[in-house]
């Protein structure tokens, strides 16, 4: 086995990826495995390298040394050619000319075809004679060397660019030389054709391999514990509830209506009605398809269940064996992660998860170790993202609604609960609606498909995210219509400040030369994508979190102040949406590098202005 040639925390010269240019680099660790070293530039990119891809400093100040050393007889030699008393005026100033003009051409091809980094400005420095074509071919093999000068470029900390205006690299050396525009088009496109070698995950979440195990058996624990405490009569903290026999929390029954209601979505997921639309681009350049149909999963849905209600199907019998129907979902999504885990031993390293690659079978297990499985056209993430559990979720809330009717012989629902069903229906078809928005979120381009996902999408999302409805059943709450308007507000602010939140931000990543969005203001970064600092993005880092919180505190507030676990979902929600908002720092800053650290400055509160 070779060893390593290039130390952890060496300042070396390294290639970028698709280039013949060299930066400067340190050494941040080495794979013994894929033998490639990690290095990180001095923007804070972090890209994994070949041996061959990396040179000490020394090489090239030899290179350079070298360079001087050769030169002098050739320019004495050229001095004397252009001094001799035999050659014509005219002759002498069309080849001065020419001359001139092949320098300038030579200069201006260079300048345009060299890569630009936010914290690294990259020029050749060709001499006399000296030069060399970007692409590495010499265009005169007599005179063949290039110096290459790398300077830090110091960004201005308030520098704004609008709306994918062109902007200049200029030289502050000579005034009177013509600027040189540089489109940020042009950088963007030359920066996504670089394709990054895989690395392994290095730096763990959720408590790395013990945290993830913990989560295993914490989650559906967390998930029974507040099923079993709202059939309390007293549903406070400290009153424990019985735990109920083992064989009443399974039924095959219940489990088979889960299975159909599951293979029932996977129907309408594979119709082909809606727009196909593509991803964004992978590590490796590809873009998958995405049928956009959820919103006509969602009508197909409602009226097959008003079907069923018009042959007076009971559906409160979603209510009386809600328990079982969650430990189904459980069952399924254990057995349904096992499945990913399995397939994604034999995917191909590039369709792996950058955040469930640690090779840690639990680690793995837990965060999802392939990116996108998919049998066939067939993605399992996207389809569990929206429409099993999510759709799942409004007709739990239904199944709530006629339960209580039918419980407390009500002839039309109470108005606590006709407001969280309302506000969250409002919540499910706007995201079925958007749907198409759902690409851009990291769960689909960053997370894998694993025990988390799936446990989140199947067993979280609808039966905990319907705990106010199933709540409101065994305690009805009084509010009134006064009221009732107040939590409305209160729901329409925080849905307002989400939906246009996301809008913009989906919007911009979209199509960021819509002349709709030409007033806003971002700054760019090497990765080809802006930070925008104006609009909703410039008010507080995260304001979708920002809406999401309110319109929980909305859902929760008409169960009433006489318990606190309704509020659970509040709860919940700030710790999980905290949480995010650190891995999302963490994540930006890795990728956008000195760029995310001027954004910061520009915008310094994450979720709650003038608080966090």
């Amino acid at each position: 086995m070779p060893s390593r040639k290039y130390a952890d925390g060496e300042v070396v010269m390294g290639r970028w990826p698709g280039s013949v240019l060299y930066y400067e680099v340190q050494v941040t660790s080495y794979d013994d495995v894929a033998h490639l070293y990690t290095v990180k530039y001095k923007d804070g990119t972090e890209l994994a390298l070949k041996e061959s891809d990396i040179k000490s400093q020394s090489s090239f100040k030899h290179r350079k040394s070298q360079s001087s050393s050769s030169s002098p007889s050739r320019r004495s030699t050229s001095r004397s050619r252009s001094r001799s008393p035999g050659r014509s005026g005219r002759g002498r100033r069309r080849s001065s000319s020419q001359s001139r003009e092949h320098k300038e051409d030579k200069k201006k091809t260079i300048q345009e075809t060299s890569l630009a980094l936010p914290a690294v400005l990259v020029l050749f420095k060709p001499s006399e004679n000296n030069t060399k074509r970007y692409n590495g071919e010499p265009e005169n093999t007599e005179k063949n060397d290039t110096s290459c000068i790398i300077l830090e470029q110091k960004l201005k900390p308030d520098l704004e660019v609008k709306h994918f205006e062109q902007y200049s690299l200029r030289s502050r050396k000579d005034e009177k030389k013509k600027e040189e525009i540089y489109s940020e088009k042009k950088i963007f496109t030359a920066m996504k054709t670089i394709e990054k070698a895989p690395s392994k995950t290095k730096e763990l979440e959720f408590g790395g391999r013990i945290g993830t195990f913990m989560l295993i058996f914490l989650l559906p624990a967390t998930v029974f514990y507040l099923l079993l405490m709202c059939k309390q009569d007293d549903p406070s903290l400290m009153n424990l509830p019985p735990l109920p026999a083992l064989e009443s929390l399974w039924e095959a029954r219940v489990f088979g209506i889960f299975l159909l209601w599951f293979f029932l979505q996977a129907l309408f997921y594979l119709l082909p009605i809606g727009k196909v639309v593509e991803g964004l681009p992978l590590s490796n350049g590809k873009k998958l398809q995405y049928r956009i149909n959820g919103f006509y999963a969602f009508i197909f849905t409602a009226a097959a269940i008003g079907i069923l209600l018009y042959f007076q199907f009971e559906l409160h019998y979603l209510y009386d064996h809600f328990m079982q129907f969650a430990v189904s979902a459980a069952a399924f999504s254990l057995a349904l992660s096992i499945y990913l885990y399995v397939r994604s031993l034999k995917a191909p390293e590039e369709e792996l998860a950058p955040g469930g690659n640690s090779g840690y079978f639990i680690y793995d297990f837990f965060t999802g170790h392939e990116l996108n499985p998919r049998i066939g056209s067939f993605d399992l993430k996207y389809f569990c993202e929206l429409r099993p559990g999510l759709i799942g979720w409004v007709v739990i809330n239904l199944a709530m609604l006629l339960a209580e009717m039918k419980i407390h012989n009500l002839s039309v629902p109470s108005l606590s609960m006709i407001l969280v069903n309302s506000f969250q229906l409002l919540y499910v078809v706007d995201a079925l609606w958007n749907e198409e928005a759902v690409l851009t979120t990291m769960d689909i381009t960053h997370d894998g498909f694993g025990f988390m996902l799936a446990f989140g999408d199947l067993v979280w999302v609808p039966f905990v995210y319907s705990l106010q409805a199933f709540y409101l059943v065994g305690h009805p709450t009084v509010i009134s219509w006064p009221v009732a308007a107040a939590i409305t507000i209160v729901n329409c602010i925080g849905y307002y400040i989400f939906r246009s939140a996301n809008s913009q931000k989906n919007n911009f990543r979209r199509n960021p030369s819509d002349p709709k969005l030409a007033n806003l203001k971002f700054i760019p970064t090497a990765t080809g994508k802006g930070l925008l600092v104006t609009g909703w993005w410039g008010f507080v880092r995260h304001p979708n979190y920002l809406g999401d919180i309110i319109m929980a505190l909305a859902w929760s507030l008409p169960c009433g102040f006489n318990h606190i676990l309704p509020y659970f979902y509040v709860i919940y929600f700030i710790c999980l949406l905290v949480h995010r908002e650190a891995r999302d720092e963490h994540h930006c800053k890795q990728k956008y590098g000195l760029a995310w650290e001027r954004y910061c400055q520009r915008v310094p509160y994450r979720i709650f202005p003038y608080i966090y």
